[in-house]
């Protein structure tokens, strides 16, 4: 029971703990651009209606609570915010089992502050810990507010990654089927309502067609402005050929950056060298500081596999002091990579490697919010049904204006630059990969994690199955390391908490 000994009810959740990274983590190259807003607690002025103080409300079904240390626990769920609250509040969340009255509540506490009290109660709302008894059920809103389309602008590059999925021909996309793809972009989103279009510039490597990026661009910001869509974009690198003239320009278009980089030295070396054998380390770091110095953070790619996990920590550590986004992503097998049977993910050295560098997390918690980003396809920062917007709301175009349903299957092509509403065909095709619910996964209904892991990448579960509708081969791995990563986010709430204040 509360008595005026016991401290204030605490809720501590993060502006950012909902955010969707806007990348999505696109398998292999693809962004994950973290929030960087500041962590800072409920504000206490959004008061419940009058009316409601007669409602009867109860705690939101399925809520997880994980001890963080003798004060706090953190609350995980799929009908709320990831929340931490001290004792105090854990115990006033718990009045709510079944349901009460909020006057009642007070009420039975008459030792506490009765500000204290309906300020917690309120802030137990507003992180949605409680809701309405007879407003409980759960609907996810499947329909994304983002169009994202990848244009493959080039097959060329000057690398040769032992994971890559491309045969690296000389081909590039020209200039009119680049504007022809947009068009094609920007008349589905209009078609379908969508708010947003997000562009992903990638190859091979984008950067050796830069001065197509610029003419792209360029026409996507008046499509944009035509169509009063809000536009975003961001290219794909390998990090090699950065200068500070393509910062500039980046930065002149509002363009965003990912840099791939699986470890420190050979850890990186070992799978992302040049066409001659030479190791890549040494220019990407380059890159990444010629962005830094030159005002533009890029967003780390980390593919994560069987030859790099033992270097995880160390690079982890190298990002975090750098004050880096990053995302880790498991690598995932293709035709041209098959016989590398070292990069294979072994269960116990991936687990343990992924481990290790929860461990560097934890002495160097950054300021946002890593629940979007810390396993591969999962996002724990916010419920949803489906791993990825393949087959739904995304378009993935060749360089010769074809469209495929996901960049790993460009070959696979389902419809074209000169379609009317591109997006529409993809949604109906049902010959390629398929991005099904997690309700309708093999093994998945009833673990409590089907809402944030969604089963894992489709493709990777076809390859290693021949069934979409069954629960991921990386199952035991992501049961393994979820625990931990909702750990960390409880932790860096609590650090930044103080900071705050």
């Amino acid at each position: 029971m509360f008595s005026k000994k016991i401290a204030q009810p605490k809720i501590l959740v993060s502006l950012n703990s909902t955010y969707v990274p806007t990348g999505q983590c696109d398998c292999d190259g693809g962004d994950c651009a973290c929030d960087l807003s500041p962590l800072l607690e409920l504000s206490s002025d959004i008061r419940l209606s009058v009316g409601m103080l007669e409602t009867e409300f109860m705690r939101v079904p399925n809520s997880q609570i994980m001890n963080l240390d003798d004060t706090y626990s953190i609350c995980y769920g799929t009908h709320h915010q990831v929340a931490v609250i001290n004792k105090s509040a854990l115990y006033l969340l718990d009045q709510f089992t079944n349901p009460h009255k909020l006057d009642d509540i007070v009420i039975e506490h008459p030792h506490i502050d009765p500000t204290d009290l309906q300020t917690a109660i309120q802030e137990l709302y507003q992180a949605r810990l409680i809701a309405p008894k007879n407003n409980c059920s759960f609907n996810l809103n499947e329909i994304p507010e983002t169009l994202t389309a990848w244009l493959h602008i080039t097959d060329r590059c000057n690398l040769r990654c032992d994971y890559c999925y491309l045969p690296h021909l000389v081909k590039d996309m020209s200039i009119d089927i680049g504007r022809a793809a947009l068009e094609s972009t920007f008349r589905s989103a209009s078609l379908n309502r969508y708010r947003r279009v997000k562009l992903k510039y990638a190859g091979g490597e984008a950067l050796l067609c830069s001065p197509l990026i610029k003419d792209l661009h360029l026409y996507a910001q008046s499509l944009s402005k035509e169509r009063d869509i809000i536009l975003d974009g961001i290219v794909l690198s390998n990090g090699t050929l950065i200068t500070p003239e393509i910062i500039e320009m980046m930065q002149t278009l509002n363009l965003r950056l990912m840099i791939s980089l699986d470890g420190l030295s050979n850890f990186h070396n070992i799978q992302r060298s040049y066409a001659g054998g030479k190791g890549s380390f040494q220019d990407v770091e380059r890159g990444i500081k010629i962005a830094l110095q030159n005002g533009l953070i890029p967003d780390i790619s980390i593919t994560v596999n069987g030859r790099n996990a033992e270097g995880l920590p160390d690079l982890i550590e190298w990002i975090l002091e750098h004050n880096l986004p990053f995302s880790l992503n498991f690598y995932r097998e293709n035709e041209l990579s098959a016989s590398y049977e070292d990069l294979q993910l072994e269960e116990s050295r991936l687990i343990e490697g992924m481990l290790a560098a929860f461990k560097v997390i934890e002495l160097k918690l950054p300021n946002r919010s890593l629940l979007g980003s810390l396993i591969d396809r999962a996002n724990l920062s916010s419920a949803h049904k489906r791993t990825c917007g393949v087959g739904q709301s995304y378009l993935v175009f060749d360089y010769q204006g074809q469209i495929a349903k996901c960049q790993m299957q460009l070959h696979k092509t389902v419809s074209s630059i000169d379609n009317q509403d591109p997006l529409t065909v993809v949604r109906q095709d049902k010959a390629g990969i398929q991005n099904l619910s997690v309700e309708e996964k093999e093994g998945c209904q009833t673990c409590e994690w089907k809402y944030w892991c969604t089963g894992g990448c489709p493709l990777a579960t076809f390859k290693a199955t021949g069934r979409y509708d069954i629960q991921s081969p990386n199952c035991n791995i992501y049961k393994a390391l979820y625990p931990e990563a909702v750990r960390l986010e409880g932790l860096r709430l609590l650090k930044y908490s103080y900071l705050t204040k």
